[in-house]
């Protein structure tokens, strides 16, 4: 019987592909959906298992998808094949473990029990105790970083050859572009991939993490992914960090976004003077003075994060998109079940600081509902105030039909 070249278990195989199956996802190159690739799933899994293990598996090129970003513009992912999506899998599962305990505890993004919540609540306080903020922005992360640095780094971490193999064959399998070109890739990781955010946060805690740590132990950080955050006491100190902090990044094949990097006066009710920028935006977050309430509710003016303009009309895109008027062919009860999910999680998520900026979603989700009541109903057709009019008393007789409704932000139906 012949042996394999490597020890890689079939139960890490059908791990992979549980944990790729709940996750998801789009078809790569090969147009194979999830649904096709379980049509034959045993004899698939065997297949990669096989490959995996004998050191003949070459991923496919990933394919190139264009998706837009909040902020304008677009971003390209690259999005592998369900069977490469699981070979990754396999190998994150192996190499995680290995780097994540060195990982240090002000790094956020893409990390077991770490949340984009977390990042928020800690950079809240901490604006609190520092008057100044050095936000920064890492241009085209995924598309920059030198293999070179980066396999050293992994190989630091593990000395498995199956590993070390396929990291280095998945940075440099190419890229399908829409048109079929195929695109040789010399540095990056593609965004999308499974194995990705491991391989770009592990770069990321030598370049910036441990490097600040050690430089500059005393100064307050946060990053999540590529999005950072240095708390300064001084706006000469948070000069200083953004020139020392270009050259770091520099010297290691990585640059600025010139316009989302900038420095910040984290101004309140206290902390006096005019500055240019006062406010900043961090995980869907905006940053900047507010009028608070104390356990007195007695008033004053604080620093605190509530959901940004561009987050709210994205959400609001979303529900326009969704054409809920349309949906006539839903009872209420079943628009609810349908909408409650989606609304739930932005509940969940922007409203856990300074809720009632969400109001405006409210109110944009309330006004969809009328018009889809006034569709739905014919004596309500040409009637909106007799429309609202049914929704405010189907909230009065149901007030935790709909997630924003049970929120407390039944608000107005105009």
């Amino acid at each position: 019987m012949k042996t394999k070249s490597f020890i890689i278990s079939k139960w890490q195989v059908l791990k992979a592909y549980e944990l790729v199956k709940a996750n998801a996802g789009a078809a790569g190159v090969d147009k194979q959906s999830l649904s096709d690739f379980e049509l034959n799933l045993k004899s698939n899994l065997y297949k990669l298992w096989n490959r995996l293990s004998s050191g003949s598996y070459f991923p496919p090129p990933v394919k190139a998808v264009a998706i837009p970003k909040k902020a304008g513009g677009e971003r390209i992912l690259g999005i592998p094949t369900v069977s490469d999506r699981i070979a990754q899998m396999v190998v994150k599962l192996e190499f995680e473990p290995q780097v994540e305990p060195y990982f240090l505890s002000d790094s956020y993004g893409y990390r077991p029990n770490k949340s984009a919540l977390d990042a928020i609540g800690v950079t809240r306080q901490r604006c609190w105790r520092y008057s100044w903020v050095l936000e920064f922005d890492i241009k085209g992360l995924f598309d920059n970083i030198p293999h070179d640095l980066l396999l050293k780094a992994v190989y630091k971490h593990t000395d498995l050859p199956w590993v070390r193999l396929y990291i280095k064959r998945w940075l440099t399998a190419p890229m399908q572009m829409p048109s079929g070109e195929l695109v040789a890739r010399g540095m990056g990781t593609p965004q999308g991939g499974v194995i990705s955010p491991v391989l770009s946060n592990l770069f990321l805690h030598y370049v910036f993490d441990k490097w600040l740590q050690k430089h500059y132990s005393k100064t307050a950080w946060c990053r999540y992914a590529d999005d950072g955050l240095v708390h300064c006491h001084s706006e000469v100190e948070a000069r200083r960090m953004l020139k020392v902090l270009q050259q770091r990044f520099q010297s290691c094949g990585l640059q600025f976004h010139p316009e989302k990097t900038k420095i910040v006066y984290c101004k309140d009710g206290k902390r006096k003077g005019q500055y240019k920028n006062t406010s900043f935006d961090f995980l869907g977050y905006t940053f900047r003075r507010r009028l608070c309430k104390d356990r007195k509710h007695k008033l004053f003016v604080s620093f605190n994060p509530a959901v940004s303009k561009a987050a709210l009309k994205a959400m609001r895109l979303k529900i326009r998109k969704l054409r809920v008027r349309k949906r006539t062919d839903m009872s209420i009860v079943q628009l609810a079940k349908w909408l409650n999910p989606m609304i739930n999680g932005w509940f969940n998520y922007y409203g856990r600081y300074y809720r009632s900026a969400l109001y405006r979603l409210s109110h944009h989700v309330n006004k969809a509902l009328v018009r889809w009541a006034r569709c739905k109903f014919k004596t309500l057709r040409r009637h909106k105030t007799r429309a609202m009019k049914f929704l405010e008393g189907m909230s009065k007789q149901n007030p935790y039909l709909f997630a924003h409704w049970r929120a407390g932000m039944i608000g107005a139906f105009v």
